[in-house]
C-alpha cells in the first residue's frame, strides 16, 4: 500500500457505507517492487513481501553492499508513489472545485479528540450546513456509528494495516457517500502526524487538531504537518486548569514552523470556543462555493 511508511499487509482497504451496510473492497493500483541493482517488476496490491523469494536472497547476497544504490531506488520509488497520488488527489479536488464542495482534511495524533469535535460539530451545525464524512481507521466502524447518530451521513474507510488515507480511498469513498453540489465534506484521517502530511487528498485545507494534553513542542517534532496545516484547534482547553501545559508556547512553536497557521482554542466538551470554529467553517463553506468562478 505505502512504500513510504512500510505499512502494506494482509488486510485490505474498504468502504463501508453505514446508510446501506454496504461494504465495498478498495482496489489499488499494481506497484512497482525495485530490487538493489535497479531490476523492477510489478505486482497486484495483494502481492506481499513478508515471505522469502529465492531471487531476492540471491540480490542480497549480490548486491546487499550496495546500500547507495538501495537508497537511490527507494526514493526514487517513493517520488513516483507520491506523484501519482498527488495526480489522483487533483483530479478530487477539480471533482469538489465543479460541485462546489468545501473539502477539510481532519489530521491529528490519536485521542486528540477529532471524532468528539465532529459530533459536537453535527449536533450544531446540522440545520445549518449540508455536512457529509468520510470516516478512517484502521478497522471498526466505531466512530462511523458516532458520526451518523450525531446526524450526518457518512461513510466508514478502513485501511487494514494502512496508517493513512490516500486519494484513491478518498475517491472511492466518495463514490459511495455521494455528497451533493455545495457541502461539506469532512475527512477524519487515521491518529497519525506523519504520513498524513505528505498525501495530499485533494481537500481544500487541512486542520490540525492538537489536544493540550500533548506537548507544546509537538509542532516543532514534527514540522511537516504543521507546515501543511492550514489551522490548528487547539481542542480540551477545559482540562488547562489541570495540566502543566502552556499554551501560549505551543501556539508559538507552531507559528515558528507556520507562520501563516491559524490558531484557534476550543473544548468540543464544553463548547468553549466553537464559535469561533463554526464561523472559520462558514467562511471557507462560502469560499469554496466562490472559488469555481474565481
Amino acid at each position: 500500500m505505502c512504500a513510504i511508511c512500510g505499512c502494506d499487509g494482509e488486510a485490505k482497504p474498504s468502504v463501508l457505507d453505514l446508510q446501506t451496510g454496504r461494504r465495498t473492497a478498495i482496489e489499488l493500483p499494481a506497484h512497482e517492487h525495485v530490487h538493489a541493482d535497479g531490476t523492477r517488476h510489478s505486482h497486484p496490491p495483494e502481492h506481499q513481501h513478508g515471505h522469502p523469494h529465492d531471487h531476492d536472497h540471491d540480490h542480497n547476497l549480490d548486491h546487499g553492499h550496495d546500500h547507495a544504490h538501495q537508497h537511490g531506488t527507494t526514493v526514487a520509488l517513493e517520488a513516483r508513489i507520491l506523484a501519482k497520488n498527488d495526480a489522483l488527489a487533483q483530479q478530487n479536488r477539480g471533482w469538489f472545485l465543479g460541485r462546489e464542495i468545501l473539502a477539510l482534511n481532519l489530521v491529528s495524533a490519536p485521542g486528540a479528540g477529532k471524532t468528539t469535535l465532529l459530533e459536537r460539530t453535527i449536533r450544531d451545525l446540522r440545520d445549518e450546513l449540508p455536512l457529509y464524512v468520510l470516516e478512517g481507521d484502521q478497522a471498526t466502524a466505531n466512530d462511523g456509528e458516532r458520526i451518523r447518530a450525531a446526524g450526518a451521513a457518512v461513510v466508514q474507510i478502513n485501511t487494514g494495516t494502512g496508517c493513512h488515507l490516500d486519494a484513491t480511498m478518498v475517491a472511492r469513498g466518495l463514490a459511495e457517500l455521494k455528497p451533493p453540489p455545495g457541502s461539506v465534506v469532512l475527512i477524519e484521517n487515521i491518529g497519525n502526524l506523519v504520513c498524513p502530511a505528505l498525501f495530499d487528498l485533494g481537500e481544500r485545507a487541512k486542520v490540525a487538531i492538537f489536544s493540550v494534553t500533548e506537548g507544546e513542542d509537538k509542532p516543532l517534532k514534527y514540522p511537516h504537518m504543521f507546515r501543511a496545516a492550514d489551522l490548528v484547534i487547539f481542542n480540551k482547553i477545559d482540562l488547562l486548569p489541570h495540566l502543566d501545559f502552556d499554551l501560549a508556547r505551543a501556539e508559538a512553536n507552531a507559528r515558528a514552523v507556520n507562520s501563516e497557521i491559524a490558531l484557534l482554542r476550543v473544548s468540543a466538551r464544553t463548547g468553549e470556543g466553537l464559535d469561533s470554529w463554526y464561523e472559520w467553517l462558514r467562511r471557507e463553506w462560502a469560499a469554496a462555493r466562490e472559488a469555481t468562478f474565481a
